[in-house]
């Protein structure tokens, strides 16, 4: 996997329960939310890379005093950089006052009920502290007051924020977390308002008011009105002033969010294991919330689940379990297991059946389940075959028999190492290539050269660059006698617009393959009829619109695409054979059954605004790289 795709974002939630005091007492501390928060987001450090963010509110805070608290930071760090800031709130105070609660709830900062993390990797090229989540909008008014982060990326951007403008609105950025946290926002100011009318009618008067509108707020009021219009795949997350919590996930169920309640806690994360590990949960303890469904916590600690819109199908991301998810979940470790077991029947036919003269490695790290259920599958493989040899003597094998068909094994080695510390950023051109050749180093050795075919599993293969520039240049220096490059997931054809940052078909190596191969053939014709149809597509209404960027690789097979993608990635003057060899996406569906969003191997989106997202892409393509009308 090349490492320049950027990673999912992941969410953190937690909602105490009971007082700090007992928490103080049962674990020795009071800031037993605060050390669970840091480990959910350690714990899924393998997502955003690129920033973090918390938030805490205070339910016991008087008059005068801030009782919302945020702190954010950039870079891979983050998650340090912003405890490390927030623990000097701590130091010089003696141990005997800062562990007393009264003390820490109405002088330190962050000693709160409700706990907010975020992991942030941006989706839309834009950077810099104020797009780190979470987000905060402020309001004397304690329910007005929202912070808000999520795991998502809006298609329809657009839309939404041409509708907000038509009523009136004014957002200050052009961005799918403003314009949600504005349109939330706003939503939330009118629920306020109509409890407070609700109040004013009952005869209520100044702090009965507020108690009565805190009391009284719904949430999911809030949330049916602000996501009803919203295109995309989506984990809310969201935190209000007086105590309010809730955690939202996409109608499509694109994006993951689990969860776990108790009479002292109630948590929710963007991955199971997750809450596994930090609370010492067993797997069946974690659920998982169901496609438009919600999970709300109010002021009181009441906790409820509501299905906020009707779901639209079972699209769970597929890529999610490949690449982005923490392979420590039990499925997720089985089904990337399974992924490397499916691939037996097509390396045998790309090494010729010749598994004596075989080496099996893998691309560190993330391709490493895949290796061993590829090793399992060839495990298996053998023992059939060593079986059938015996049967077919149509004799008790002798000594010497039952040594020759034994003696064929699977040769694994650990052929590739990747060296975390080398950094190419510092250099330019040539010199940048240099240094990205060198990423990987390999175990001299590992194999007889000239003898021996290498197979080499990763977990997926984006923009081919890293195979090119570093992994295919190193391994050429075995001099093994074939190199098939193997990948657990089926070609990426298809840009992602719903979290990960894959916006763009050029990048993708199996599209400007595909490309190539029309060139090739003299076949500039369908560019310009596929580009002709994405415009009228376009014209169409949304939810009408068919992906027709698919037709271009209708003329084309995997093996002649894969052929293609050779030569294209081929480093030069390399003269060592190469096959590439993918999961088919038949095979993804197999392995991994209750994920069906493969929208990346196969075109079909589960959104209008998905199809949408990609026919403009094309069109883009089409207009800046090849130019306008010219596809020579």
């Amino acid at each position: 996997m090349e490492k320049e795709i950027h990673e999912d974002c992941g969410v953190a939630l937690i909602r105490l329960l009971q007082p700090l005091e007992y928490y103080q007492k049962k674990y020795s501390s009071w800031m037993y939310g605060l050390n669970k928060l840091y480990l959910m987001m350690e714990k899924q450090h393998n997502r955003g890379q690129e920033g973090a963010g918390m938030a805490c509110v205070n339910l016991d805070s008087e008059p005068g005093h801030e009782y919302m608290f945020r702190e954010r930071a950039e870079g891979s760090n983050a998650i340090t950089e912003i405890f490390d800031h927030l623990t000097q709130n701590f130091h010089g105070i003696p141990p005997e006052l800062l562990s007393d609660v009264s003390y820490a709830k109405q002088n330190l900062p962050f000693a709160g009920q409700l706990y907010m993390g975020h992991l942030r990797y941006s989706t839309t090229g834009k950077s810099g502290l104020s797009y780190v989540h979470p987000f905060l909008r402020r309001n004397n008014w304690k329910a007005k007051n929202l912070c808000l982060c999520g795991n998502f990326n809006m298609t329809n951007v657009d839309e939404i924020f041409q509708k907000i403008t038509d009523q009136g609105q004014c957002p200050r950025i052009y961005s799918d977390t403003y314009i949600l946290l504005e349109l939330m926002g706003h939503r939330l100011d009118r629920e306020v308002e109509r409890n407070f009318i609700k109040a004013k009618a009952d005869g209520l008067t100044n702090k009965d008011i507020t108690h009565y509108i805190e009391d009284h707020i719904e949430i999911s009021n809030v949330l049916k009105s602000s996501m009803k219009d919203f295109d995309g795949g989506f984990v809310i997350c969201g935190l209000t002033g007086s105590g309010e919590m809730f955690s939202m996930r996409d109608p499509w169920g694109i994006r993951p969010a689990f969860y776990y309640k108790n009479d002292e806690i109630v948590i929710v994360a963007s991955e199971r294991p997750v809450l596994q590990t930090t609370f010492d949960l067993e797997y069946d303890d974690v659920k998982e919330l169901r496609p438009g469904e919600a999970l709300i916590v109010n002021k009181n600690g009441h906790c409820n689940l509501q299905q906020i819109l009707e779901p639209k199908g079972d699209n769970a991301c597929s890529f999610e379990r490949i690449y982005f998810s923490r392979g420590s979940d039990r499925d997720i470790y089985k089904e990337r297991k399974q992924l490397g077991e499916q691939l037996v029947e097509p390396i045998i036919k790309a090494v010729n059946g010749d598994i004596n003269h075989t080496v099996f490695s893998y691309i560190p790290n993330t391709a490493e389940v895949a290796y061993y259920g590829m090793l399992d599958g060839f495990k298996r493989y053998l023992n059939e075959m060593k079986i059938k040899e015996i049967e077919n003597l149509g004799h008790v094998p002798t000594h010497t028999e039952l040594i020759k068909i034994l003696d064929t094994y699977i040769r694994s080695e650990k052929v590739a190492w990747k060296d975390i510390k080398l950094r190419t950023f510092i250099a330019q051109g040539n010199t940048r290539n240099d240094l990205a050749s060198h990423v990987y180093d390999i175990t001299y050795g590992s194999l007889v050269p000239y003898e021996d075919n290498l197979v080499i599993i990763d977990d997926s293969i984006v923009r081919g660059t890293t195979l090119k520039e570093s992994i295919l240049r190193i391994l050429d220096r075995l001099h093994p006698k074939k190199i098939v490059v193997v990948s657990s997931a089926p070609q990426i054809r298809y840009p992602d617009y719903y979290g990960i940052d894959m916006p763009k078909l050029e990048e993708f190596s199996a599209f400007r393959a595909t490309v190539q191969l029309i060139r090739n053939k003299g076949m500039e014709q369908l560019i310009t009829s596929t580009y002709e149809s994405c415009k009228r597509e376009l014209l169409k209404p949304k939810n009408e619109m068919r992906n027709v960027v698919r037709d271009l690789y209708e003329p084309f097979s995997v093996y002649e695409i894969n052929q293609e993608m050779v030569e294209m990635l081929r480093p030069e003057g390399m003269k060592t054979p190469i096959e590439i060899v993918y999961q088919s996406i038949d095979g993804l569906h197999k392995a991994i059954p209750d994920h069906k969003g493969d929208w990346y191997f196969s075109g079909k989106y589960p959104t209008p605004g998905g199809t949408k997202c990609c026919l403009q892409a094309f069109i883009r393509y089409v207009e800046t790289s090849l130019g306008k009308g010219n596809f020579d």
